[in-house]
């Protein structure tokens, strides 16, 4: 039986994915995608090219990738965007409509898609997970700061997406599981400006982040669909 693994937007955290899932053996090829593909990779990996904002590159990632494919996550996000003028709000009076839908593009819209074309690949005689990376910030339960109006938007809609995508799939894949994950405050450029409040032991390279949510990802079961867990295995309220 051929295994394998995709990863969405392998840069960051998602490029830790991809060397973890090599390492691991456990895939016989990883498929790692990329606005721009690296070459750079071990020997399992296969690299290809997409875009968030174009479905079609999307759609045609999943028709060369095809099935079934047991493991796939959504690495890929955006919090700022100097180049746009895009940064965390502080109050309702910084929301601008046009940063607004692009966070909303990037965080949630694309997932959704990914989702679309991806979750029929997905075998329904075996256990398989579809996870997207969100974040504990788009936990309704846990906002007691509020701000950050647009990122949290992003993610509580992803993660009500996912919740949705569970459902539907447990009546034609009952191994399948659909999952958001949060990955703690990682090191890497999404992060930067925003380290200055994290405790200390609470920054995580981007390595350990990525064998902490494979933990967790390997010890999901049907049962956990729909939910979204924190590095720790957490379930987060939301």
């Amino acid at each position: 039986m051929t295994r394998k693994a995709v990863v969405f937007g392998a840069g960051g955290i998602g490029a830790a994915l991809v060397h973890a899932l090599a390492a691991s053996g456990a895939y016989d090829a990883i498929h790692a995608g990329q606005r721009d593909p690296c070459a750079d990779w071990p020997a399992a990996v296969v690299p290809f090219a997409f875009d968030l904002a174009q479905e079609d590159t999307i759609a045609r990632a999943a028709q060369a990738i095809g099935g079934p494919v047991d493991l796939v996550i959504v690495a890929s996000g955006v919090l700022s965007d100097p180049a746009r003028d895009i940064a965390p709000e502080k109050s309702f009076q910084a929301i601008d409509a046009g940063a607004m839908a692009h966070v909303l593009a990037i965080n949630t819209i694309g997932p959704a898609l990914i989702a679309k074309h991806m979750l029929p690949l997905l075998p329904r005689d075996r256990p398989s997970v579809f996870a997207a990376l969100s974040a504990r910030v788009g936990s309704l339960g846990d906002n007691r700061l509020g701000g950050w109006h647009s990122y949290r938007a992003s993610k509580v809609a992803l993660n009500m997406l996912l919740a949705n995508f569970a459902i539907e799939m447990a009546r034609s894949h009952p191994q399948a599981v659909i999952v958001g994950l949060h990955p703690g405050t990682v090191a890497t450029r999404l992060s930067e400006p925003f380290r200055g409040s994290v405790r200390a032991g609470q920054l995580f390279a981007p390595e350990r982040a990525a064998e902490q949510l494979l933990g967790v990802i390997e010890r999901l079961g049907p049962q956990d669909s729909g939910g979204v867990f924190a590095w720790d295995g957490q379930r987060l309220a939301w």
